[in-house]
């Protein structure tokens, strides 16, 4: 059996459809060894892995991308707070792969010092991508903007041109720091960030259809193992949910702190009349999010969302990759309002699925937001059917048949 070490950034929503996958591998009598933050160190180990802290400097090096107020520079300050834990992230895996002599390595798409550090091993090595794939292709538009498929020639000519302008601006943000921790490591300097995200021997993409767009032309290395669902063991459902009344409506911030909390604040402005109950959970934003009260409104800090999506008619979300995966795998339809990051693409593939609404957070107002949850309400039959396509779009064993692959073929040339 293969020993396999995991690495991945001190994010619940990057750690999370993690698990699954590398208990999958674990069940499959391989030795899975992850590093992980303190923070979340618990949390793996609850979940059954066998789990080790990461360099706490890592932990303690917050992304605050938040802070800057034009989607531009968000991205900027994004990718700069991530690579700025590059070194530490690399020296980190080289300890951990002296320590574990592992066969596969898997990082997290957001950990580029450990990537580096991975790469320059000349081991097998998987990352693992738990968002859309951000890549060009036939068809394609281009990632981040939330811009629907143009087909035709206007709409080829459209998705060239600003594909370019992307690749150009996530250069100049990420391959200054990039290369240098490359260089460090004795690896070549790379020409786009594409030669990045296509650099490992397999990625392993935590979605599929119809949140992916159907494509013919991605590169060899790509695995879709579709999404990879889990939150931590809760125990019995919280009794309050099933008291008689209205149908709940869940309003979810992001686990990884992004100033959302207006969201939560306009939802009870929106939804205090609606005939309707609404929980809001507000994770990092709940000491700061000072929601107005109301009398359909319950305010917690977290409820694990598996048994609210149960019972739920809709969500209203950041439109974060997990909250949105969940709800669209449990058939509830979405009102969608990306704040930054992949959100805006993600939401966009909402729509696009059938699967709910979206509104722009420059639009956000309560007679808005009211507007959209009342249209992703009526939208429950397309977001049932994008819950059967997306549910059989992979799940946790096809995580681990694609991680497996590597650990064939390295034994396979080792022979």
């Amino acid at each position: 059996m293969a020993r396999i070490l995991a690495y991945t950034t001190p994010a619940a929503g990057h750690l999370f459809p993690l698990v699954p996958g590398l208990l999958a591998l674990q069940r499959r009598g391989h030795h899975v060894h992850l590093r992980v933050g303190e923070r979340l160190l618990s949390v793996a180990r609850d979940a059954g892995l066998d789990a080790s802290a990461a360099d706490p400097a890592i932990d303690a090096d917050e992304v605050k991308d938040y802070t800057a107020a034009k989607d531009i520079d968000k991205l900027r300050k994004g990718l700069h707070d991530m690579l700025a834990r590059g070194p530490l992230e690399k020296a980190d895996l080289e300890r951990a792969i002296a320590e574990r002599e592992p066969d596969l390595i898997i990082t997290d798409t957001n950990a580029h010092g450990a990537a580096v550090a991975a790469q320059a091993s000349g081991r097998a090595w998987a990352v693992s991508l738990p968002s859309l794939v951000p890549l060009p292709g036939k068809g394609i538009p281009p990632y981040g903007l939330g811009m629907a498929p143009m087909g035709g020639p206007l709409g080829a000519l459209r998705d060239s041109v600003l594909w370019k302008l992307i690749e150009r601006q996530y250069a100049k943000a990420m391959l200054p720091r990039l290369n240098a921790l490359r260089a460090s490591a004795g690896l070549p300097a790379l020409r786009s960030p594409i030669d990045h995200v296509v650099a490992p021997d397999r990625l392993l993409v935590s979605t599929g259809e119809p949140l992916e767009y159907s494509r013919t032309d991605l590169p060899e290395n790509v695995r879709m193992v579709g999404p990879q669902l889990w939150d931590p063991p809760a125990g019995d459902a919280p009794a309050w949910l099933d008291e008689p009344g209205d149908p709940w409506v869940l309003v979810t911030t992001s686990t990884e702190y992004q100033a959302d909390e207006q969201l939560a604040r306009v939802a009870v402005e929106a939804l205090r009349d609606e005939p309707v109950r609404v929980l809001l959970t507000l994770a990092d934003a709940y000491d700061s999010a000072g929601v107005p009260p109301a009398r359909n409104v319950r305010v917690e800090r977290f409820v694990p969302h598996a048994p609210v999506l149960e019972r739920a008619a809709a969500v209203v979300s950041h439109s974060g990759m997990g909250i949105v995966q969940k709800a669209m795998a449990a058939g509830v339809p979405i009102a969608a309002v990306p704040f930054g990051r992949d959100q805006p693409e993600v939401a966009r593939r909402v729509v696009e699925a059938g699967a709910g609404a979206r509104l722009r957070v420059k639009d956000l107002t309560p007679e808005r937001l009211r507007t959209t949850v009342r249209e992703a309400l009526a939208m429950r039959p397309g977001a049932e059917a994008a819950g059967t396509r997306l549910r059989e779009a992979g799940g946790p064993e096809r995580f681990a048949d694609a991680a497996e692959e590597l650990v064939e073929a390295r034994v396979a040339a080792a022979a």
